[in-house]
């Protein structure tokens, strides 16, 4: 890359840096910072520090090429952007976190960290907790709004991208110290409810006496309903007139109602017990109050206007306007969207408020957005401002034929059938394992039921989260079940190993972390070491981009670098027991808080 120079910054005399402010590249970023106020005190820059892939750094600074764009022919006294970089670097501040840098072709500034640096991260983690890397990020409260099933319908295989992706999300928000409200906009108003309300009184006059029995189960009732409504004109009039009755809050159709989505948020319950996620629903009943008022105030500011019938937003860049008011005068998913918008905004305070759901919604989101930024709620995009909306979209579930995930008699596949399924492969596949090694004396029933639950669930999750949340991906029990490549199962039992390695030395390592030292001096220890300190900003990177893949390819890298780690550094009974100990520690623990935020219980033997 061009001639080096380098300096050394070890020998300068120190500050030490807060240790665990923020990711490494945060920290960094304030010491170039501080270097380009120095260098270019004239120009406003963004600090741009991105992990090395060179051999000369371990980070680096690319400003120099850039800055030198904005200053050549100014009556500056730089010749080139490698004067620049020359500038940047000597300017850095002193600071532990720096042991050298160099200046390479047009002003790459490259960064070597401090190894005593790096070890002090580590064990510093160790002694107060993986919470003490948490990134910052540039907001305080966020909403996330996903899962949002339909009451009265089944939870299936599409429902799954959006719970366990929205999830995770939310658990990186939430370790980052952002206050994360979880948002299950359950469909739970609407024409169908007039269709099951009457079926119900109709089919079962008596259904308070006799309650849940009378509905039984929910899919099967619902699938009768939508029959009837679809084959009886007369049975099709009593229906709309019961949603009439319904939303001008008729005790009786409420207390249906109410029964309704109590079965089925049941229903919900149970799939995310066992899905560990938590939710607060707010449906689209809560915001039906709130709407007249938004329309008021959309139509105050003259938004809404007349259109063959209804009442609509024109977005500009879109052919079809934004339905607020149907021609029949009822409201729909764009004037429920607005009201929830205006109460995340204004009642509940939220900066940044991400809605997931599948790809195909992404133009009813682009308009929905449009119409608030119209309105004057949201900042122009390009001002990059809080508070800021987001869809995070996803593609499909596919089956082995390439076509959406379905069961061989054409239904959507059940989520809560999904999971047993995986956990009983999971447990199959163990017991057989144990059996053949031996070891099946060692566990108990407990031990197997939960493991296998651990396992299978985790599989599930992890099979979804590893790809590009954009793309479709194949649902294969066999693939993601395999303790080979890039899987749940794998990396599952790449931590229980650690665990193991850790075990089998007999050593206290809570002791040890307070009266052992870690050191870096062998290359395969260094790059590990290295490695477990970028967690804070793939994190940072994930939620960012609002992207759970990047902290999977993360975790699978670790445990890949722990491997070459274990295989070329003896840990028990050499004389760098303890610092490898404290590795392999680290390791694990960094582990364990990427299966946290993934959603997925860790096992400590398998």
């Amino acid at each position: 890359m061009g001639d080096e120079t380098s300096t050394s910054v070890a020998a300068q005399s120190q500050e030490p840096a807060a240790v665990g402010a923020g990711s490494v590249k945060q920290q960094l970023s304030k010491l170039v910072i501080s270097s380009l106020r120095t260098t270019v005190p004239e120009v406003d820059v963004e600090p741009m520090v991105e992990v090395c892939t060179a051999k000369f750094g371990d980070y680096q600074c690319n400003n120099a090429m850039g800055l030198w764009s904005r200053i050549k022919g100014s009556g500056t006294s730089f010749k080139n952007p490698n004067a620049i970089g020359q500038a940047i670097a000597k300017n850095l501040p002193p600071s532990d976190v720096i042991e050298s840098t160099s200046v390479a072709g047009p002003g790459f500034v490259n960064i070597v960290l401090s190894n005593s640096w790096v070890a002090k991260r580590i064990q510093d983690m160790l002694v107060n907790g993986i919470k003490t890397w948490a990134p910052i990020l540039p907001v305080k409260r966020a909403v996330l709004d996903f899962s949002s099933p339909n009451i009265a319908k089944e939870m299936h295989v599409g429902h799954l991208r959006s719970t366990i992706i929205g999830d995770t999300l939310a658990r990186m928000f939430e370790f980052s110290n952002v206050e994360v409200l979880r948002r299950n906009h359950v469909g739970d108003w609407g024409t169908q409810f007039g269709m099951l309300i009457q079926y119900l009184f109709e089919k079962f006059p008596n259904w308070e006496e006799i309650g849940t029995q009378a509905i039984g189960d929910l899919q099967t009732f619902y699938k009768a309903s939508k029959n009837r409504f679809d084959g009886d004109p007369e049975f099709k009039d009593r229906a709309q007139q019961a949603v009439v009755r319904l939303q001008g809050g008729e005790e009786r159709y409420r207390a249906a109602w109410n029964k309704i989505c109590e079965i089925s948020r049941n229903e919900f319950d149970l799939v995310y017990k066992r899905l560990t996620v938590l939710l607060e629903e707010k449906g689209e009943s809560f915001y039906n109050p709130y709407i007249p008022k938004v329309l008021e105030e959309l139509d105050n500011k003259g938004l809404i206007k007349e259109s063959e019938g209804a009442r609509v937003i024109f977005i500009e860049g879109h052919q079809i306007p934004l339905i607020v008011v149907k021609r029949d005068g009822g409201f729909n998913y764009a004037s429920t969207d607005l009201a929830a918008l205006w109460y995340r905004l204004n009642v509940e305070k939220a900066e940044w408020i991400i809605y997931v759901t599948d790809v195909g919604q992404q133009q009813h989101f682009d308009m929905f957005f449009s119409a608030a930024r119209m309105a004057g709620w949201l900042p122009d995009q390009k001002e990059k401002k809080f508070p800021k909306t987001n869809h995070v979209g996803f593609g499909l579930v596919l089956g082995s034929d390439g076509k959406r995930f379905r069961t061989r008699s054409t239904e959507v596949v059940r989520l809560g059938e999904l999971l047993d399924e995986a956990k009983s492969r999971s447990k199959s596949e163990l017991l057989q394992r144990l059996t053949e090694n031996g070891k099946i004396v060692d566990w108990t029933e407990e031990e197997l039921e939960a493991t296998s639950e651990a396992v299978g669930y985790g599989a599930v999750k992890y099979a979804d989260l590893k790809n590009n949340r954009l793309t479709n991906y194949t649902f294969s029990f066999e693939q993601m079940l395999s303790d080979k490549g890039n899987t749940a199962v794998y990396l599952q039992y790449a931590h229980a190993r650690i665990c193991s390695i850790i075990r089998k030395s007999n050593k206290d390592v809570e002791e040890l972390k307070m009266s052992g030292a870690i050191s870096l001096d062998h290359p395969d220890e260094r790059v590990l070491g290295l490695y477990l300190i970028r967690f804070a900003e793939v994190v940072e990177e994930a939620c960012t981009n609002l992207l759970p893949n990047v902290l999977c390819e993360y975790l699978y890298n670790l445990s890949e670098m722990f491997t070459k780690f274990y295989t070329n550094c003896q840990v028990v009974g050499s004389p760098e027991e303890t610092s490898r100990l404290l590795l392999c520690q680290a390791t694990a623990v960094v582990m364990r808080q990427c299966f946290e935020l993934l959603g997925i219980t860790p096992v400590y033997k398998l």
